[in-house]
């Protein structure tokens, strides 16, 4: 498909992924402008680099190096990885020539529809992941998790300890849990 055709797409594209689904549902400002910032980036080099003598593993590469860079200097969700990638998989795709040419909208649409889905607030809507902290020393996983559960008034459906102190008196867990309905 012709990049006159690609680029509006990988556009309208990434400006649904980050304006209709990705600042609703998270609210961070400032992966808006990482987001757009990496798609369009990604968009010009991948375009370049189509119509060049220069390997698309060489683009590939190089803006693997510099997601791993930016991923490593602030702590992100798994689901803020995911829209990061997304937009830098749509820029690359809108900027590589595929053929047939239908596969690459296709694969946008697939991307925004799975992120879409995925990603949805009403999916898994009662189920939460948290660290926490007690102020008791938990050796009893059991106890631990009956703590827990009374405290989250929920159904705890795993308990990783992250720190047992015994000095201090404290434990920092890993808690999943599903929340009880109310009543």
């Amino acid at each position: 498909m012709p990049a006159s055709v690609m680029i509006p797409i990988d556009v309208v594209a990434v400006l649904l992924l980050v304006f209709g689904l990705y600042f609703p549902r998270h609210g961070r400002r400032d992966m808006v402008v990482a987001l757009l910032g990496i798609n369009v980036g990604v968009l010009a080099v991948a375009t370049v680099l189509s119509g060049s003598s220069a390997t698309a593993g060489l683009g590939l590469g190089l803006f693997g190096v510099l997601s791993i860079i930016r991923l490593r200097s602030q702590e992100l969700d798994q689901e803020e990885v995911v829209y990061y990638f997304t937009a830098l998989a749509l820029g690359l795709i809108g900027g590589i020539r595929v053929d047939p040419a239908w596969i690459a909208p296709s694969l946008v649409a697939a991307m925004l529809f799975v992120i879409f889905v995925g990603d949805h607030p009403r999916l898994f809507a009662q189920t939460r992941s948290q660290i926490v902290t007690l102020d008791r020393a938990y050796a009893s996983e059991p106890e631990l998790t009956v703590r827990l559960a009374e405290l989250l008034d929920a159904d705890i459906r795993r308990v990783k300890v992250k720190r047992l102190n015994l000095v201090n008196d404290t434990t920092v867990v890993a808690v999943r849990y599903v929340m009880r309905s109310a009543t």
